[in-house]
């Protein structure tokens, strides 16, 4: 016996209620390349489905483009397969600093450090930064991995209400006697697609001596003018002391993270930064693939404005035809539904129409918040969107939801 009986029991009864309360969450597998259009095999064992992803983090379409892939491949050759250590030992190639210089160049910072993820950035960089005579003070729909990071730190640890700025100048206020004031926030926050307001955080920062730190994982590649992210969106390039994001999303969509910002804090975390020091480098042929994403982005933003018209046409048809969603410009588009067990069947539907989405619900979204987020891609052309848009008219009739809010919704399907 591994572990005790009632432990044992604990667990599996645990697990049936998470199945009882419509929150147990099931993997599909993708036997394909990401991409806009991809097989996928759902439940296991079933006949595989060829499907319209249109939930994935490949927003500029890179995940599988042939110049990434061929890049990944000479670097493989080139460099090899792994490093087998850690940067400050023998765990750093010239490939390595090369990436670093293009994202600081892109980024608009003064220095970057490669992570193995931006959780790895998250764990890393309060800990390094603040100490006990300090305070984070996050807007409270931080991603959950700036949250672990700021546990991992001795700082003392508050929040604003989401984007509420008459709330954050009162706790600048409140805590004016501390050595250091952080204000931590996501550039966009991926349940909702919402945009920070980087413009008056900085204008606040500003005014009460404070540091910004902006998890931009969401917005790096596309958002803003030339696709510098939502500091660029927001005006606010240079302004912004660190910037956490990864390459796991628009940037190539493998792995890989980085801490971008002000020289001597970048330089901090090199030198104390636990998961920079004890964690394996980023793989070379990670690295390889993410310096030509690089290329491919600083070359044009053919593929940023693509994702840009794409995102227009999606928000403005779904709305025509009667969905509740969050309204905005981010290619996170939530189809609000309210109730899990909804969330799911209707997932579940638009799956055997042959459209890839899925329900999120408690504990990803608060309880009575569950939604399909739907995300858009350069790799989606008109054909694919249109036939999203005509899947959820489909379904959205089979479940009587076009054109109520979340009153009537609730009140049909409960919470």
């Amino acid at each position: 016996m591994v572990y005790g009986t009632a432990a044992r029991e604990f667990y599996q009864n645990e697990l049936v209620g998470i199945r009882n309360d419509g929150l147990f969450k099931e993997e599909r597998y993708i036997v394909t390349p990401q991409g806009a259009d991809i097989e996928v095999e759902f439940p296991e064992g079933a006949p595989v489905k060829k499907v319209i992803n249109m939930c994935a983090n490949n927003y500029l379409g890179l995940s599988s483009h042939p110049d990434v892939v061929k890049a990944a491949h000479d670097g493989l050759k080139a460099k090899g397969y792994g490093m087998s250590s850690v940067r400050f030992i023998c765990g750093t190639q010239d490939a390595h600093r090369e990436l670093e210089r293009k994202l600081t160049a892109f980024l608009g910072t003064e220095d970057t450090l490669l992570f193995a993820s931006c959780m790895d950035a998250n764990a890393a960089v309060f800990e390094v930064t603040l100490g006990p005579e300090d305070v984070v003070i996050a807007d409270r729909l931080v991603h959950a991995s700036v949250i672990d990071g700021i546990k991992l730190c001795d700082a003392q640890y508050d929040s604003y209400k989401h984007m509420d700025m008459k709330h954050l100048e009162k706790k600048l206020q409140q805590f004016a006697d501390k050595r250091f004031r952080m204000v931590a926030t996501d550039g966009v926050f991926s349940m909702d697609g919402d945009i920070a307001p980087l413009d008056e955080i900085c204008e606040l920062a500003d005014k009460y001596d404070a540091m910004v730190l902006v998890d931009d994982s969401h917005a790096s590649g596309f958002m803003g003018k030339t696709g510098r992210g939502t500091h660029e969106h927001c005006g606010v390039v240079g302004r912004v002391d660190v910037i956490t994001t990864t390459m796991g999303k628009a940037l190539g969509g493998a792995s890989g993270g980085c801490i971008s910002g002000r020289a001597e804090l970048v330089e901090l975390c090199r030198q104390r930064a636990r998961p920079y020091l004890f964690s394996n480098t980023v793989a070379p042929v990670v690295v390889t693939a993410s310096l030509k994403v690089m290329d491919i982005i600083s070359e044009t933003t053919e593929r940023r404005d693509k994702l840009e018209q794409n995102t227009l046409y999606f928000r403005e048809q779904m709305t025509a035809a009667g969905f509740d969603i969050r309204p905005g410009v981010h290619p996170i588009v939530p189809i609000m539904l309210y109730n899990a067990q909804l969330a799911q069947d209707v997932a579940r539907d638009l799956y055997e129409e042959g459209i890839y989405v899925i329900g999120f619900f408690f504990p990803v979204v608060p309880k009575g918040q569950a939604r399909i987020r739907v995300q858009l891609s350069a790799a989606h052309e008109k054909e694919h969107i249109d036939k999203a848009i005509a899947a959820f008219k489909k379904i959205g009739e089979k479940y009587g939801i076009l054109g109520l809010g979340k009153k009537e919704i609730i009140d049909k399907y409960g919470m």
